[in-house]
């Protein structure tokens, strides 16, 4: 199943079942569950509620170094496979709607892996509380030595999350990240930054093997799940569809949104003749102005 769950905050405003359950359903999937650092389930929890799940953790890098480093180790020790580190999201960008709902955590949630301020901060009179949270909270002066520095105090693999050109993808794989996840954060950042889809050709080119590329971002159906990997992507990521079927019906809502991207996938790769995912090759997806040079 080529089709992981991208990391997304505050799952339990979905369902109470929130991130444990959208874990559970990936694993009985048999795929990977990432975990948002922003989540209202904590690292605990989520590994005791879906131990046999395929668990990856979404990572941000605080002004306090200490906060980060204790996040990690309690990945570690929770049997998370894999750290995920978001590098386009040092702050947020402009997200008018969270301004004008004033987006504020409901009282009765709080940002489980963490205590304080830093739990229950996520509230504002005037604006967007976690636009807020994180202009406070989070380092805004990350580098390429940041990601050095991460490498350098886990021995997990490291996913770098939120790469879009190729220059980066190649000092990316100079630094021997584990993995590069295409990702423009779900077009929120910079309004007219190109769709994931459109971007990875050029990081794959880039990459030349050196690591394993994934995308996130815009799948919606089977077809764009087979789009990504002729492209070259091992594996994509989806999030507002899993809040959608978590919200519709918690954990089997996810699982029913995890079975139609199956039913769907095998359909297309039926009908372009492919019997498994290596069979999907490049050639088979050509960009739409392909047709109008004919």
């Amino acid at each position: 199943m080529p089709v992981g769950i991208a990391p997304t905050a505050m799952q339990r405003m979905a369902h109470p079942d929130g991130e444990c359950g959208n874990a559970r359903a990936v694993g009985a999937a048999g795929s990977i569950f990432i975990l948002s650092t922003l989540s209202t389930s904590s690292i605990e929890e989520v590994a005791a509620a879906a131990p046999d799940t395929i668990k990856w953790f979404q990572l941000y890098i605080y002004n306090d170094r200490d906060v980060t480093c204790k996040l990690v180790k309690r990945a570690e020790q929770a049997g998370f496979r894999a750290l995920v580190l978001t590098v386009d999201a040092p702050m947020f960008g402009i997200r008018l709607a969270d301004i004008r709902n004033k987006f504020t955590l409901p009282p009765h949630l709080s940002l489980a892996n963490f205590e304080g301020i830093k739990a229950t901060g996520v509230k504002s009179e005037s604006g967007s509380g976690i636009s807020e949270y994180v202009k406070t909270l989070f380092d805004q002066s990350l580098t390429w030595d940041d990601v050095m520095w991460l490498k350098s105090i886990t021995q997990l693999p490291l996913i770098l999350k939120g790469i879009l050109t190729a220059d980066d993808a190649t000092i990316a794989a100079e630094l021997g990240v584990a993995a590069i996840l295409v990702s423009n954060h779900g077009a929120r950042q910079v309004d007219s930054t190109p769709a994931s889809i459109e971007a990875l050709p050029e990081v794959v080119k880039a990459v030349d093997g050196h690591c394993e590329i994934y995308l996130d971002g815009g799948i919606r159906q089977g077809t764009d799940v087979f789009k990504a990997i002729a492209l070259g992507a091992k594996m994509v990521f989806m999030g507002r569809p899993a809040l959608w079927g978590l919200a519709c019906g918690g954990e089997d809502g996810v699982k029913s949104i995890l079975s139609i991207m199956k039913t769907e996938l095998d359909s297309v790769m039926s009908l372009t003749g492919c019997a498994a995912v290596k069979d999907i090759i490049k050639e088979m997806v050509v960009h739409e102005s392909y047709y109008s040079h004919l």
